[in-house]
């Protein structure tokens, strides 16, 4: 019979002394690793998937609350719970810490029977849960195919008059979850975000196609009759009470707002527009610029970068067109995936460029 394989705990403090303190409590029972700072806490946590993270708040650089943003932030790191053990002892410094995804919270100095005890409940805890989590994925897949077939439909159902494919409201849903992912949304956040945003012009059913078709420009009230696509999408989507459509709902109805103020239909400006809206308004533009249509060729992404990069402060969100372009890697990826689907299915040879 093989050994059980001792469950890993990783200790991340700046101070070698509480380390050791640490160490000295759970070495018997738990293999233990350490960190000193929050960089390598995130390259272990990465590499080796602890079953459980004691982290330290107060460390120069990079806090533990930051950390744990991150970890909560990675989907590789994301389900590893996180005790904080801190001498913080402020009610509002462990509210701090329950919102960033912590499961619970010890001060110092430790009590080693306490540690023990913690350490042990929230370990047996993930085990239940990562077995309900399994059972939830079986029992749900069907129900789960079931709604994005339904989010395509309203995808496709808000560009139904337009030449774009069903490609484009797919790409444009993953590079919106990739730059929620790279500003350190939670793993289930972004994940909602991709599949919120096939939906943001789902009010275009309702502009009338002599206004969606005109071979012309817009007069100025054919102008203000299509921007209602807005809150008409809104109205729809918010009629479900559902995490995922009020997110679609907030999309649809903020995607076209400006970080100047100068957009549609509220004028709202900076942080007043809701962060998924901002992300999906440069996934969206990003995708429209680099695919082609009848009336254009597909922009190369150098030159669709930036244009991002000139209207940041104006159109978008400064933060978040440099963080989309900090991952430029991982969108090149997205677009190579799907444009290599929509060619298969157009029965074109595949273009790589």
């Amino acid at each position: 019979m093989e050994p059980t394989r001792k469950q890993s705990i990783l200790v991340v403090d700046d101070t070698p002394e509480n380390i050791d303190v640490l160490k000295g409590i759970l070495a018997d029972r738990y293999s233990v690793r350490a960190a000193t700072h929050g960089e390598l806490a995130l390259r272990i946590a990465g590499k080796q998937a602890p079953d459980l993270i004691l982290l330290d708040v107060m460390m120069p650089q990079m806090d533990g609350y930051e950390v744990c943003r991150r970890l909560k932030s990675d989907p590789k790191t994301a389900d590893i719970p996180v005790i904080f053990v801190t001498a913080k002892t402020e009610t509002a410094d462990e509210q701090t810490g329950f919102d960033v995804g912590a499961v619970d919270y010890i001060i110092k100095p430790v009590n080693p029977a306490l540690v023990q005890a913690r350490v042990k409940t929230h370990l047996a805890l993930a085990d239940q849960q990562r077995s309900c989590r399994m059972q939830v994925i079986e029992r749900t897949q069907e129900l789960e195919e079931a709604q994005k077939a339904a989010i395509f439909m309203l995808g496709d159902a808000g560009h139904y008059n337009d030449n774009d494919t069903g490609a484009h409201i797919w790409r444009m849903a993953a590079y919106s979850a990739a730059l929620a992912s790279a500003v350190h949304w939670p793993v289930d956040r972004a994940h909602l975000l991709q599949l919120a945003a096939p939906m943001h012009d789902t009010g275009k059913i309702g502009i009338p196609d002599s206004i969606l078709k005109a071979p012309r420009k817009l007069t100025a009230e054919e102008w203000e009759i299509m921007k209602t696509h807005t809150e008409i999408g809104h109205k729809i989507l918010s009629k479900s009470r559902t995490d995922l459509f009020q997110l679609a709902a907030t999309v649809a109805l903020s995607h076209h707002e400006r970080w100047d103020g100068s957009g549609y239909p509220h004028g709202l400006s900076g942080d007043a527009i809701p962060e998924g809206a901002r992300i999906v308004a440069i996934a969206d533009v990003f995708d429209a610029l680099t695919m082609r249509r009848p009336y254009k060729e597909a922009w190369p992404v150098e030159k669709a970068l930036a244009t991002l990069q000139q209207d940041a402060g104006s159109h978008f969100d400064p933060h978040l067109v440099e963080a989309f372009i900090a991952i430029k890697d991982e969108i090149l990826q997205i677009k190579a995936k799907w444009d290599g689907r929509e060619q298969a299915e157009n029965g074109e040879p595949a273009q790589y460029a």
